[in-house]
């Protein structure tokens, strides 16, 4: 079972768990749907870019706003560090509990708010979030966590939802984004609310290059992003210096 963290959660944050409460049981059958498994070569390339902080056996990394738990086991996998992985909403860390059982690896998730991170300042070498950013009721204070709990030379990946840069591309994209994703969402998980959330909470965040300026303002350092899938989503990464 996870680790349970009683944080007090603000009301968008107790709306944003039961929504994900809800569609827990089907959360990956529909990620990897209605992606065409491409959620899980993102993950794979957010693991790949925090090889080379966490290599050696003392390493450690954290996965915030891990949910049912691809990202921490692909870290695991490809990097061999020991990995935490923290989410406010239980029942999807049961998910990631079984998961990492079935893949023998040995994972400790922790019940905790995104914004009151249940870890002691520069505990991580690397920090990740994948698809939980957008989700928090304050990306700025979400980032401002991520770089507290990163050590001085360690490393952030980012991986979000972000603006296409292909025009032809960025107006198909859109329309099923908007039009085809929600209703086959919300047939499947029977909750139409999610799906309709999902497309709403992309077009409120910030874009590659506004983030980008948003993670410098915090602290971080050797900020770059990179594009995948002609910006349908973006994996962005920073340094803490010190």
């Amino acid at each position: 079972m996870p680790e349970k963290n009683n944080a007090n959660l603000s009301e968008h944050a107790r709306r944003v768990r039961e929504m994900f409460a809800g569609i827990a049981r089907s959360y990956d059958l529909l990620n990897h749907l209605l992606s065409g498994n491409t959620d899980k070569r993102w993950r794979r390339l957010v693991a790949k870019s925090l090889q080379d902080v966490l290599a050696g056996g003392e390493a450690r990394a954290l996965d915030v706003a891990c949910g049912t738990g691809d990202l921490a086991l692909a870290l695991a996998k490809l990097t061999g560090a020991r990995i935490v992985g923290t989410d406010f909403c239980r029942p999807m860390l049961e998910i990631a509990v079984r998961k990492a059982a079935t893949n023998v690896s040995e994972i400790p998730f922790v019940e905790g708010d995104a914004l009151a991170l249940p870890f002691a300042d520069r505990t991580f070498d690397a920090v990740s979030i994948a698809f939980g950013l957008r989700n928090l009721q304050s990306v700025e204070k979400g980032l401002k966590e991520l770089w507290r709990v990163l050590k001085p030379g360690g490393r952030v990946a980012v991986l979000e939802f972000s603006s296409p840069v292909v025009p032809g591309f960025r107006a198909l994209f859109q329309f099923y984004f908007t039009r085809v994703l929600p209703k086959i969402g919300g047939m499947i998980s029977g909750s139409h609310g999610a799906y309709e959330y999902l497309p709403t909470s992309v077009s409120r965040f910030p874009d590659q290059k506004r983030l980008a300026a948003m993670m410098r303002e915090v602290g971080f350092a050797e900020v770059e992003y990179k594009n995948l899938t002609g910006g349908i989503a973006a994996l962005h990464l920073g340094t803490r210096t010190s």
